[in-house]
């Protein structure tokens, strides 16, 4: 199940919150106001609940921030008021909220318990505390989710107030298996290799021929121990790239996973945590820019991470394990250069690019920066778990809210840095630390790759620095009615490709990103792709000739919609955006349906199966024009398709007419004959329209068809050049 899929599904499973009563406090903060929950302590730990707004100095960017709201949020029982410390401005001036069966506007405690991978004894480690955060009385006060992440996010108890319920669903989540990896084995394994090879290889140390061997005795030690040196890196060059695929997967399913679960807390006012038990978070290259968006996520849902190292007091250093792997490289590099013969396997930067990998593998690291950047706490090097996650209610029961316009209204969605400081001496804070400047989309999660198109989208003077194509499709299946293909086309050459004469390579950094807004301009889905190309620097001019396609399929209900499409280049900050209206019609697999008409801009042979709506036959692949005029000196033939799915239980094939307009004007209309449904209930139909007698202009392809229960017609635009 895609992350989005199961952040939509959790979203649907918290309890409707039932209106405030008359004369409660609330607050109302508005879509342009920047919200933030602080935590304040003294520096023995202990919360500070007297703090007044001018206590509180907030900066954007260094830019000092007008506080537009203040409050002191505690939960307590009917009757409980903390009082603030007078001396606010009037606006600003009140006693504290307290909340009582979760208030509309400042929102009922959630916590989220997620266990990532575990060893046996980390699983233990982390349900034994799980327990004791249970026990301690937190479910009774809290809505508490349990959620596993392995390869998948495994949901296993959604939200509750229920102890019973989340003390089953958190013993359950013990006996899940975890399909973990460890690095630190493979680690250790190259080290051996390497020290190893030293000896069997005639490196530095190697023993000499034995006494008495023949004249040609030490040339054929030689050559033998060059044929073990190959085979020793060849072995060590597969560990490595398994190693480095494996944890790429192993990073993407749990940031995958966690930023599932923010987001679905992102509707819930007020504040949220996540009490995320791991023995660490490698953050290969590939899995970093991707970790940055759960941080993001979790900002925009006001949602704090208190990461737990469940591995527990580690007997040693984290970055002992990451050290000496980098000796170990060290080692063999040094022995490479002593031997003549020796095949390097690439320049000596490659090692450093390793070594640069590895210090990032320190497993606390990744937990450490998600706690911190979240406005949690990080949890680590200690056995006794359960008592510093008391902790976590605290800071849920007691925080103070506070609200900013900020005085940059430019939404050019570069990420802000938040600094929150405190004029009274002795106190520490917790709180986010920033933002994208960009308007939400929606409720889908936003990607660190999304902000500046985004901001692209929202310029009141939207820009077309390059061609861009754009066009959407619906193919109403049976089982899936809604099904919809988005598509946009862009040069290749518009992008920009920066060469690197020292490796020989060329690079990339574009982003595609669509949004599908309702009849009330509300954002319904969010599509993009974040294109980080590398090639050989020798086929950097075929590169550039090409077309980038930007292929993905939605489910839609019936009724209008508008799509918008942007790419942006990062390298040159250019962008371009289009927009089109996309009707998807009512559709009942009890009676005849029709799928868009396509205007066919190429077609290729393909050899793998695929579920693509667009492959006819099994064997050809069609693309669609998305409404580039048709030369006739080019092609003589208009190639179209369009599929026809018969109403269920249909006995007669239904009748099609084609016809062609322009304007008002009918100029030709035929009858044409459908061949039988296939296995999935579809008729395909793919066909050519001569145009030696259409003149240049504009037109379009009118396709309908009917049955003894009813008619249905769809149309294509299309335009002719000499």
């Amino acid at each position: 199940m895609k992350p989005l899929a199961v952040a939509l599904i959790l979203a649907l499973i918290f309890p409707r919150q039932e209106p405030p009563q008359r004369g409660e406090a609330q607050i109302r903060i508005s879509s342009a106001e920047v919200v933030l929950d602080i935590i304040a302590r003294d520096k023995k730990g202990r919360p500070v609940p007297d703090l007044t707004v001018e206590d509180f100095d907030v900066l954007e960017d260094g830019v000092k921030q007008p506080i537009e709201s203040f409050r002191l949020v505690t939960r307590g029982a009917a009757g409980e008021a903390e009082k603030l410390a007078g001396g606010q401005p009037a606006a600003l001036r009140g006693s504290a909220l307290t909340v009582k069966g979760g208030d509309p506007e400042v929102g009922v405690s959630v916590v989220a318990l997620v266990f990532d991978r575990l060893s046996t004894d980390a699983r233990k480690r982390a349900l034994d505390a799980a327990m004791t955060y249970v026990a301690n009385g937190t479910a009774l006060s809290s809505y508490v989710g349990v959620f596993a992440i392995n390869l998948s996010l495994n949901p296993v108890q959604n939200f509750t107030t229920d102890p019973a319920l989340v003390k089953k669903a958190v013993e359950k989540a013990g006996t899940l298996a975890s399909a973990s990896f460890d690095s630190s084995q493979t680690r250790s394994g190259m080290g051996e290799n390497v020290a190893s090879r030293t000896a069997v290889t005639g490196g530095a140390g190697a023993p000499p021929p034995a006494a008495g061997a023949g004249p040609g005795a030490s040339s054929v030690a030689g050559a033998m121990a060059g044929v073990d040196r190959q085979f020793e890196a060849m072995q060590a060059r597969a560990q490595e790239t398994f190693e480095v695929l494996q944890r790429d997967q192993q990073g993407y399913a749990t940031t995958n996973g966690l930023l599932a679960i923010v987001n679905s807390m992102q509707r819930l006012p007020g504040r949220k945590a996540v009490i995320f038990f791991s023995e660490g978070m490698a953050l290969p290259p590939n899995v970093q820019q991707h970790f940055r968006s759960v941080i993001n996520a979790a900002n925009r849902a006001q949602v704090s991470v208190y990461a737990v190292d469940a591995a527990g007091l580690r007997a040693e250093s984290t970055l002992k394990e990451t050290r000496d792997e980098i000796n170990a490289r060290s080692r063999q590099r040094m022995d490479n250069l002593d031997r003549t013969l020796q095949n390097t396997d690439g320049p000596l930067t490659k090692g450093l690019e390793r070594n640069e990998d590895l210090l990032t593998l320190n497993p606390q690291s990744g937990l450490s920066q998600l706690a911190l950047q979240t406005g949690g706490a990080f949890i680590g090097d200690t056995n006794q778990i359960g008592p510093r996650l008391r902790q976590v209610d605290e800071e849920l029961g007691t925080y103070y809210l506070l609200t900013y316009a900020p005085t940059n209204q430019s939404y050019d969605g570069k990420f802000r840095n938040i600094a929150v400081k405190v004029k009274r001496g002795g106190v520490d804070i917790q709180t986010r630390k920033g933002y994208y400047a960009v308007t939400p989309p929606g409720s889908s999660p936003l990607f660190y790759y999304e902000a500046l198109p985004l901001a692209a989208l929202g310029r009141p003077a939207r820009p077309k620095d390059f061609p861009l194509s754009a066009g959407g499709l619906s193919f109403p299946e049976a089982g899936r009615l809604g099904r919809t293909a988005v598509e946009v086309e862009v040069p290749a050459g518009a992008f920009t490709f920066a060469p690197d004469g020292e490796k020989k390579v060329y690079g990339t950094d574009f982003s595609i990103l669509v949004l599908i807004k309702d009849q009330s301009r509300q954002v319904v889905d969010k599509l993009s792709h974040h294109y980080v190309l590398v090639g050989p620097l020798n086929s950097l001019d075929a590169a550039r000739k090409g077309k980038v396609l930007f292929y993905r399929e939605t489910d839609l209900a019936p009724g209008s919609y508008q799509v918008e499409a942007v790419a942006y280049d990062a390298l040159s900050q250019k962008a371009s955006v289009n927009q089109f209206p996309l009707e998807i019609p009512e559709a009942d697999e009890g009676r005849l349906r029709l799928s868009s008409v396509a205007i066919i801009g190429r077609a290729e042979q393909v050899k793998e199966p695929s579920d693509s709506p667009f492959l006819v036959g099994g064997q050809l692949l069609v693309y669609p024009n998305l409404g580039e005029p048709i030369r006739k000196s080019a092609s003589k033939q208009l190639g179209f398709y369009f599929n026809v799915y018969p109403a269920k239980g249909a006995a007669d094939p239904p009748q099609l007419t084609l016809e062609v307009r322009q304007g008002d004007k009918s100029l030709a209309k035929v009858p044409l004959k459908l061949g039988s449904p296939d296995a999935r209930g579809r008729i395909q139909y793919a066909s050519a329209l001569p145009l030696e007698s259409l003149g240049p202009g504009s037109y379009e392809l009118k396709i309908s068809v009917s049955d003894a229960r009813g008619a249905v017609s769809r149309s294509a635009p299309f335009t002719l050049e000499p």
